[in-house]
């Protein structure tokens, strides 16, 4: 079964407002592609304030994208205890953090040569 060709700005659009409507914190896009030997295009950073949030941004993000673009992650890890989850979109991947979790391994700096896109939210 071929599927459909989904660009990545249509698909990190669906994502982004899968994390708002359960309104996501700190909402960061790393965009990879000028970097070498990189496994996506880009990286969508965000967080939840509880496991409860987290599992819900993702929740969100896959019922958004699968209605929205008929797309479900290739694979996602961590929802066992929600701390930080994974959705591998293959060209884009979410990273859903709890705060300390996020600031314990901030792959920001650790992909420092990536730029960065904050996205600004109203709630």
């Amino acid at each position: 079964m071929a599927k459909q060709n989904i660009n990545s700005d249509q698909l990190i659009s669906v994502i982004l407002s899968g994390i708002e409507d359960v309104k996501g914190k700190e909402i960061n896009i790393l965009d990879l592609r000028e970097i070498e030997n990189t496994v996506c295009d880009y990286f969508i950073v965000c967080e939840g304030t509880s496991n409860t949030q987290v599992s819900a941004i993702v929740n969100s993000v896959q019922k958004k994208v699968s209605k929205e673009l008929k797309d479900h992650p290739w694979h996602t890890e961590g929802l066992d205890n929600a701390e930080w989850v994974l959705m591998d979109y293959v060209n884009v991947v979410v990273h859903v953090f709890q705060k300390q979790i996020r600031e314990y391994y901030d792959i920001e700096s650790l992909w420092g040569d990536a730029k960065i896109t904050a996205i600004e939210t109203s709630y």
